[in-house]
């Protein structure tokens, strides 16, 4: 798929086809780029749930056609009673991936629609939100064809989610998990997201829904309570930006790995490649994540705890320089280093007027903590399994704090007047991913979709396997591939399109209104054009 699709009224692209198409069907009956995603958003809790819920966390980055740019934080804290000793007592020495005690944040989802759609009231009289829930209601309800990878993910998986809490009865209802192509049906997320429409997604926090997730949580052993729920408050803060060459770049501050992302663009920005696709590009790129990462995972978490500032590093252009004169050109530098995982969904909306939305919104793993709330639909998200058990230091366990996290919508505005949205889902892979893909089209001249199909790499481990070797799909030139090895590397093959490498997508709006997209032919997604 080399096809970069094209429209001028409104585009949104998402990893699963009926979602961008429920999001593009809103901005047909008069709704704005922020309501297209809220309406993608939901309708991928429904039809794509190993990779998102309304139980989880989720980013927004909102481009305004002024010039303004925005963020949207929607990241639960720890719960009240999540501390230390409640895991101590229970015999961990680390956070469980899966079950009630991996279940110990706030998700903050819902707040963040909640923000989104203060602001988007701002510039205009929003649609009813019974009306942006319409197509997630009604594939709650009446059920939605399960995907190819989700019945691959769920089978992989069943072992170990089927004893956990409420998972069974929705994803397993005839005790095996279900096949691709079966209808998946979740009618206590319907009646769910009807409840949301009717009272507010205010209700999610406080109110008899929030009772009854509280309830929920309560039954299967989750540390969450009724008084976290409603101590939550998403919030609206700055972007993290960096200028390069014919743009600036945008993403989400900390908790979240946005400065990952920036920092490898900015460090790649100044090595002088000059041929996409060589060895200097990708060797490049890889030892700018290395750069990227060391700096990460040393200084970023929950920002209340955080002793250093993002942006001042992304404003000294001193410190920049020396982060990339240490970048060898010819060899790569030793590794590996802690990786992080995670599974997301990243979707993206521009509208006729221009705003721009990059939002991004995950369970941490496939299928979160697994608990599904059964008064609810809910499945609730794992995000907390990434706290350290430890009295200080980075990611530290302590009640209300919020995890760091992988999650990172990207924005560009170019100098020429274009504007671009992208991302990716990948956990550790999204900073990479959003490199090759910005890269590809804004360096070396690839079209979009060109740019997002283009074989890809990751550096590092992916959750669940101990390989930290560089992997890459195996559609590079075995020139390039050779000269990666001999250059120190160390490389691994994988398959030639694999969601290890993350579901991207973009979209541009050109200074003349025309709109491009493209999604990543590793999902299940699609374009969606009006």
């Amino acid at each position: 798929m080399l096809h970069t699709q094209r429209s001028t009224r409104g585009m949104v692209t998402a990893p699963h086809h009926l979602a961008a198409q429920a999001g593009v069907d809103v901005l047909r009956d008069g709704g704005s780029a922020i309501e297209a995603v809220i309406a993608t958003a939901a309708t991928l809790a429904v039809v794509y749930p190993h990779m998102t819920s309304i139980g989880g966390d989720g980013f927004w980055l909102i481009c305004w056609p002024d010039g303004r740019t925005q963020t949207i934080d929607a990241c639960g804290g720890a719960a009240a009673a999540a501390d230390l000793d409640l895991y101590r007592r229970s015999g961990h020495d680390a956070v469980p991936w899966r079950g009630p005690l991996a279940a110990n944040t706030v998700a903050g989802t819902i707040s963040g629609w909640a923000k989104a759609l203060e602001l988007a009231a701002q510039a205009g009289t929003p649609l009813p939100l019974e009306r942006l829930l319409r197509d997630a209601i009604w594939y709650a309800e009446n059920g939605a064809p399960v995907t190819k990878g989700g019945a691959e993910l769920a089978a992989a998986k069943s072992a170990e989610l089927r004893p956990v809490s409420g998972y069974a009865a929705i994803y397993e209802p005839d005790g095996r998990p279900l096949l691709e192509g079966e209808l998946l049906r979740n009618p206590a997320l319907g009646a769910t997201l009807r409840e949301l429409a009717e009272l507010g997604p205010a209700s999610f926090y406080d109110g008899p829904l929030a009772a009854r997730i509280a309830a929920d949580l309560a039954a299967a052993g989750s540390p969450v309570t009724a008084a976290d729920l409603a101590a939550h408050r998403a919030s609206v803060r700055p972007p993290l930006s960096t200028s390069i060459k014919g743009a600036t770049l945008f993403n989400m501050a900390a908790p979240t790995q946005g400065v990952a992302s920036l920092l490898i663009l900015s460090l790649f920005d100044r090595l002088g490649v000059t041929q996409g696709e060589s060895f200097e590009h990708i060797h490049g790129l890889v030892e700018a994540t290395k750069q990227a990462f060391r700096y990460r995972d040393i200084h970023v978490g929950d920002p209340a705890y955080m002793t250093v500032d993002a942006q001042t590093l992304l404003d000294d252009s001193r410190a920049l320089d020396a982060m990339a004169a240490a970048i060898d050109p010819a060899r790569a530098a030793p590794w590996p280093h802690p990786s992080q995982a995670g599974d997301t969904v990243w979707l993206g909306a521009i509208d006729s007027d221009g705003v721009a939305v990059s939002m991004i919104q995950s369970t941490y793993f496939e299928f979160g903590s697994g608990i599904v709330l059964p008064q609810t639909g809910i499945t609730w998200q794992n995000r907390g399994a990434s706290f350290r058990i430890a009295e200080d230091g980075w990611n530290a366990l302590k009640p209300g704090r919020k995890p760091f996290h992988t999650l990172n919508p990207a924005a560009a505005r170019f100098d020429d007047g274009r504007l671009m949205v992208y991302g990716t889902m990948g956990g550790e892979g999204q900073p990479q991913t959003q490199a090759a893909v910005f890269t590809r089209y804004a360096r070396f001249g690839m079209g979009l979709q060109e740019a997002v199909t283009a074989p890809r790499w990751l550096l590092g481990r992916t959750w669940g396997e101990d390989s930290v070797t560089l992997k890459y799909e195996d559609r590079f030139s075995p020139e390039l591939i050779a000269r990666l090895g001999a250059a120190g590397h160390a490389i691994e093959r994988v398959a030639p399109f694999t969601s290890m490498m993350g579901h991207a997508g973009a979209i541009l709006r050109n200074p003349d209104g025309v709109l491009e997209g493209a999604s990543d032919p590793r999902s299940d997604g699609a374009v969606a054009a009006w």
